[in-house]
C-alpha cells in the first residue's frame, strides 16, 4: 500500500462501501434463510477477504517500516491511517445526521 495514510483510509472506507452498496442492493436470495449452511460459509468468507484486505491497508506498510527498523516513522502511519479513517466514518455520520433531521 502507499505510506499515505488518507489514500489507505479512504481506500478502506471505498471498500466498505461498495461492499455494503452491493450487499444492500443484492438479490433476495443473497438473504434468504433457504441457503441454509452456505450462508454462514459465505458469511466467514467475506469475514476472512474482509480482515486480509483491511490488514494489508492498515498493517502492511507500517510492518514493513518496523522491519527497515523505522518504527517511529511506522507508528506514525498506522496511527495517521487509522485516524483519517475514523474521521472518514465521523464526517459520514455527521452527514447523515444532519441530512436525516433537515428531513
Amino acid at each position: 500500500m502507499t505510506k499515505n495514510p488518507f489514500i489507505n483510509a479512504l481506500g478502506a472506507a471505498g471498500y466498505v462501501s461498495i461492499l455494503v452498496t452491493f450487499i444492500f442492493n443484492s438479490p433476495k436470495f443473497i438473504t434468504d434463510n433457504e441457503l441454509g449452511m452456505m450462508a454462514h460459509i459465505l458469511f466467514l468468507s467475506l469475514f476472512v477477504v474482509s480482515a486480509a484486505l483491511m490488514g494489508y491497508l492498515f498493517v502492511y506498510s507500517p510492518v514493513r517500516l518496523l522491519i527497515e527498523g523505522k518504527q517511529a516513522e511506522a507508528t506514525k502511519l498506522f496511527l495517521s491511517t487509522v485516524a483519517f479513517f475514523a474521521l472518514i466514518i465521523l464526517s459520514l455520520l455527521l452527514a447523515w445526521l444532519l441530512l436525516s433531521s433537515a428531513l
